[in-house]
């Protein structure tokens, strides 16, 4: 269904340039295998774009037609453009996305290494988020992250990603667990410990081939948050190049539409605002989480800097919306049953529009026809999206960051499947079709009355 309840019209053809765009999110997904590198290379595209890092330390010099960023424990990144128009206590207002840069995977513990059976060694691990573990066993792994290092009197941080599969988690073998295939759960501290040796390294090896990757000594490595890496590579397939499969699309994906169309857009009437969110996996309320100050924080120091107050910063938010991007569930093809039968999204169908009562959604009517008038306007299409009634669903970013800055917002997603897998699978059309709908978000000078009319510049 569409997202405004009417029978969407099949158009899945996909084109040379639906292919290029899944392409060029696949290059995105590959250079940020871990958080740490998802927010150095929203940076460094950011950077090739003219933008200016501001420091949360220092004093900020923002005008109209300003384009800045923020980077927050290296991980979460907010991102703005203060259109020419936008600078007055009457226009002023913001038009956001968020999305999330960090994904489920297992993170390796202080004490690394713990030593197996007959000469093993093995990684000490734990969750990170709610991944599907069986997707984990049997793929060769790698680990990325972030390596704090002294050297003299200074301690830095230094990205580190080792690139070349040095661990895996063996099943264990159908002879030896012969009701593997009537139901396996596996245990988080025994059966999902990665062997990265034989027998042929030892704890010392390990620390030393962090460090190395790292360009430093091993006693020089005072702490560390590496985590697991699938380095299987993302690939556009199907006989008709229907698909596009990869590690971390969920939420890699929506972090790639909205930044190409963040950095795409042109509106000299808002001040059109990025963010990329860091812990979303693990609930956000952290420092640099959806539910920490870190948007609030940019928010009212961009207004300062422009020469306003508190004031003009609650009259900002009564006129702004969020869009919240993270992905959603299309339509199983072997379990249909586990989704609503009308509220329901496909792959190749474009951005689903998520709704819940319990508001673990933030979708509201008001913030639905919103953002549906505005894709509407530039031709997008959308779809629907709602959890069975009986199936409890997750939450996400937009009704969080809500908490600190409160606005309308509306939860999006691509439509995917295999959420939380180590290997996830949408919509190659999608790729395109979600960046066109949130370019148009951006470009929508939107004049917010209350909950009570909206209408576009």
């Amino acid at each position: 269904m569409t997202a405004d309840g009417t029978q969407a019209q099949r158009d899945d053809m996909v084109t040379d340039e639906d292919v290029a765009a899944a392409g060029r999110m696949l290059e995105f997904i590959s250079s940020c295998p871990s958080m740490f590198h998802t927010a150095h290379e929203i940076a460094r595209r950011l950077d090739d774009a003219g933008f200016t890092r501001l420091y949360e330390g220092d004093a900020w010099d923002v005008r109209p037609g300003s384009c800045c960023y923020v980077a927050r424990n290296g991980s979460s990144v907010v991102a703005f453009k203060v259109g020419e128009r936008a600078a007055s206590p009457e226009g002023l207002h913001f038009q956001l996305t968020a999305a999330h840069g960090d994904s489920p995977t297992f993170k390796v513990k202080s004490v690394p290494v713990v030593d197996g059976p007959e000469g093993a060694l093995c990684l000490d691990t734990e969750p990170y988020g709610g991944m599907i573990d069986y997707s984990w066993f049997d793929r060769p792994l790698s680990l990325a992250g972030r390596v704090l290092v002294q050297r003299g009197d200074k301690v830095e941080s230094r990205l580190v990603s080792l690139e070349q599969p040095i661990a895996m988690i063996p099943s264990l073998a159908i002879h030896l667990d012969r009701g593997v295939n009537d139901g396996f759960a596996p245990n988080r501290a025994t059966d999902l410990c990665p062997m990265v040796s034989a027998g042929r390294m030892d704890a010392a090896g390990f620390e030393a081939l962090v460090a190395d990757a790292a360009g430093t000594r091993p006693e020089e490595v005072l702490a560390r948050d590496l985590f697991l890496v699938n380095l299987q590579k993302g690939c556009v397939w199907g006989a008709a190049q229907e698909f596009v499969s990869a590690p971390r699309l969920d939420d890699l994906m929506c972090v790639f539409a909205s930044l190409e169309a963040f950095l795409a857009a042109r509106n000299p009437g808002s001040v059109n605002v990025f963010c990329c969110f860091d812990n979303e996996e693990v609930g956000s309320n952290t420092k640099q989480g959806a539910m920490s100050t870190l948007l609030r924080d940019v928010l009212v120091r961009t207004v300062e800097a422009l020469g306003m107050g508190a004031e003009e910063y609650r009259r900002a938010l009564a006129k702004s919306m969020l869009v919240s991007c993270d992905n959603a569930h299309a339509v199983h093809p072997n379990r249909p049953e586990k989704h609503d039968q009308k509220n329901r999204c496909r792959l190749n169908g474009g951005l689903a529009v998520k709704e819940a009562a319990n508001q673990h959604y933030c979708t509201d009517a008001f913030s639905r026809a919103a953002f549906v008038a505005v894709c509407r306007r530039a031709s997008v299409p959308l779809q629907t999206f709602a959890n069975r009634s009986d199936m409890a669903g997750g939450s996400t970013l937009g009704n969080l960051s809500n908490i600190q800055a409160s606005m309308h917002a509306v939860d999006v997603g691509c439509p995917q499947l295999a959420m939380h897998s180590a290997f996830e699978t949408a919509g190659t059309r999608d790729v395109g079709l979600a960046t066109r709908a949130l370019q148009a978000f951006f470009e929508a000078d939107l004049h917010i009355h209350e909950a009570d009319s909206v209408s576009f510049a």
